[in-house]
């Protein structure tokens, strides 16, 4: 297996004299440094590109993806896994996290629209969480600076998203909600009914969150919890027939999925 952090990049086969020990233990570093290789040209080798797309991806997925982190990432007390769909004509949603000193940052943007302003507003978005973020500022200055930044250089472009944090030692896991839907908790293989929901916060991007800061949310997750936050590009998916995917469908793939 080819593995960058805790994401699975690829598989390759190797073979080779020796026993079978050295073998493997010849493959796993042979396996790391394709890896390694593979990681650092994928932003800018056009031909691993094209080897690795299925079909061509439209301009706003083509901005997006070019800002967005590895959609894995983990340590030993938790993993945060992303994904958009589809991949190749994502829209205005985007996604954002790392591990800082065993805390867990996390943000989920969804801009308005699915053309190029909306993938321009969401890429501006990440940055300016990015931004704040890495000069110390707490979640609800992060929300505060989203809501500036979006207000002054792209107007007229609402955003919900939410922002999060989760501290790996204690389970205490805080978070803002500006018009999102809200975060499920799955406990258990159940999910917890409206667990994680609270008073309705404006989107970003209408400036109503600076310098008045939206309001922050707190619970203490246990161990095994899993926290899902999506947009309503899943929830209000239909069917051929029409009918909407609905949240139900949605825990319950989920579930299954960690149950497998």
């Amino acid at each position: 297996p080819m593995v960058d952090g805790v994401e699975r990049v690829g598989v390759m086969q190797v073979s080779g004299s020796g026993t079978a020990t050295d073998r493997t233990e010849a493959g796993r570093a042979l396996a790391s440094l394709a890896t390694l290789l593979v990681v650092s040209q994928s932003s800018h080798d056009d031909l691993l590109v094209r080897h690795q797309r299925s079909s061509p991806m439209s301009l706003q997925a083509e901005l997006l993806w070019a800002f967005l982190p590895p959609r894995t990432i983990g340590i030993t007390r938790a993993t945060s896994a992303a994904m958009l769909e589809p991949a190749y004509d994502i829209g205005g949603d985007a996604f954002d996290h790392t591990f800082v000193d065993g805390t867990l940052h996390l943000t989920m943007l969804d801009a308005m629209g699915h053309d190029l302003a909306s993938g321009g507003a969401s890429a501006a978005a990440v940055a300016a969480c990015r931004a704040a973020r890495r000069s110390g500022a707490a979640l609800p200055d992060i929300a505060t600076t989203i809501d500036r930044t979006l207000a002054r250089w792209i107007p007229d472009r609402l955003m919900t998203g939410v922002i999060a944090e989760l501290d790996t030692d204690t389970g205490d896991f805080h978070w803002i909600n500006c018009g999102h839907p809200p975060p499920l908790l799955i406990r258990d293989g159940h999910v917890l009914p409206r667990a994680l929901e609270r008073d309705a916060e404006l989107p970003l991007g209408l400036g109503f969150h600076d310098p008045e800061p939206p309001a922050r949310h707190h619970v203490r997750l246990q161990p095994g919890d899993r926290v899902v936050i999506h947009s309503d590009g899943v929830t209000e998916a239909r069917s051929p027939d029409g009918d909407l995917f609905g949240e139900d469908r949605l825990t319950d793939t989920v579930i299954r999925s960690l149950a497998s």
